[in-house]
């Protein structure tokens, strides 16, 4: 069987691994830490196929330790023991590094078993997750370990990966092949910052490639059918589920159709609907609100409208849809006043609903002012009288500050005018 372009350029050194500069350069932390020769427990950190397997393994062979790799979709705490009852004999002066893959897949109760074992230096452990590890991983073994986020490959960095890797392969398959401009930049671009992603394109197109000539041709049009999609990092359970969502509302709050209609994209392609529609309508009310009150049925309308259609052509109404609410006015004020309203009945400040309000009840002996005394406002010019409405405790609270939009000032300027206040 052959071995995958990806496997046979695997790094051998921490200075061939691609990006992770601000770990791995000259006088960064775990560069130093590496160097070394005595190392803590530590927490790989970020995506997939940036290079914290590769690192592990090169971290064992630089600082002589016997190196033992467990996935946590798999392995079991028995695995583990297995592990812990070999050390003694094993020729490993240096000790064991136990590599453990996907950590966030262990329960607590198979974290804790690593504890014992980390604490007494029997093994060191470098686990790694794509997923947060302040919410994943076991306090107990967060606090015995040294945390290091790893990051995306930035397309200049997978450039000369990909560049190597196509000549690499040339060498190995005694092919030549014919490269079309663009190829290279494109699958650099296309793999979302995942390396191994880039290589195994890479291996695709060279798989893929048309004979002519004696030459196999690699056009820019192969390249892209074989790494559509490839830059998708997504899962609807994971953080980048959550960042994307986040970045989508915060892009339309801020009023950016550009990167509104980007994160909406990226929510289409993984094929997330739900997602893309409940912030759209949760942004229409929440950041929108009272600037445009109107937008609330239009967004509607393009949401069932998309429901309907179902993917790809729910894509449509749901981009006139976005890009309305990115560049329409502003305004939380009703959400920021409905916030203040619940803070106080959460600290108890409510007290009795005050009498004129109530439905009618019977006014006992003791009560000395019978009667309800409500008074309906459209029995008074311009439909309001002067009442109070708050509880005794709140009856000069002031929730709801107009926003500075169009819409709102002119309802404060109607109101002020009707109550003769210029401090509502």
């Amino acid at each position: 069987m052959s071995v995958p372009l990806a496997q046979r350029l695997r790094p051998t050194t921490i200075d061939d691994i691609v990006g992770q500069r601000h770990l791995l350069g000259e006088g960064k932390p775990l560069r130093n830490i590496i160097l070394s020769n005595t190392l803590p427990n530590m927490v790989f950190y970020g995506p997939s196929g940036v290079g914290k397997t590769t690192l592990a393994s090169i971290i064992a062979k630089q600082t002589d330790r016997y190196f033992v790799k467990l996935n946590g979709t798999t392995a079991s705490t028995a695995d583990i023991k297995d592990v812990v009852t070999s050390v003694d004999t094993m020729m490993t002066p240096n000790g064991v590094l136990l590599y453990l893959d996907e950590i966030q897949y262990f329960n607590k109760k198979q974290q804790q078993t690593l504890l014992e074992f980390i604490e007494n230096g029997t093994i060191t452990l470098i686990a790694s997750t794509t997923e947060n590890p302040y919410f994943y991983v076991y306090n107990a073994i967060l606090s015995r370990s040294t945390v290091f986020e790893f990051k995306s490959v930035s397309p200049e960095d997978v450039l000369p990966a990909v560049e190597r890797a196509f000549r690499l392969a040339s060498e190995d398959d005694e092919k030549e092949y014919v490269i079309d401009e663009g190829v290279t930049k494109y699958i650099a671009s296309a793999c979302g910052g995942d390396v191994r992603k880039a290589l195994n394109s890479v291996e695709l197109c060279m798989l893929s490639a048309n004979p002519s000539d004696g030459k196999y041709i690699i056009t820019l049009d192969l390249a892209k059918q074989l790494t559509q999609k490839s830059a998708m990092k997504y899962d609807r359970e994971g953080d980048e589920h959550y960042d994307i969502i986040s970045a989508y509302q915060k892009s339309m709050r801020g009023s950016d159709p550009d990167a509104a209609l980007h994160y909406l994209g990226r929510l289409l392609e993984a094929g997330d609907l739900p997602s893309a529609m409940r912030r759209l309508m949760v942004c229409a009310c929440e950041d929108v609100g009272l600037a445009y009150p109107q937008i609330i049925p239009i967004v509607k309308a393009a949401v069932d409208a998309a429901l309907m259609l179902g993917l790809p052509e729910a894509r449509i109404p749901l981009a006139d849809a976005v890009v309305l609410v990115a560049t329409a006015p502003k305004s939380n004020s009703a959400y920021m006043a409905l916030d203040s309203a619940v803070s106080d009945i959460r600290k108890g400040k409510s007290g009795p609903i005050p009498r004129q309000l109530q439905n009618k009840h019977f006014d006992g002996e003791d009560n000395p002012n019978k009667g309800q005394n409500y008074k309906y406002a459209h029995s008074y010019e311009n439909h309001w009288v002067k009442q109070q409405y708050l509880p005794d405790v709140l009856k000069d609270t002031k929730y709801y500050i107009y926003g500075d939009n169009k819409n709102e000032q002119a309802a404060k300027a109607y109101w002020d005018k009707i109550k003769n206040s210029k401090d509502l």
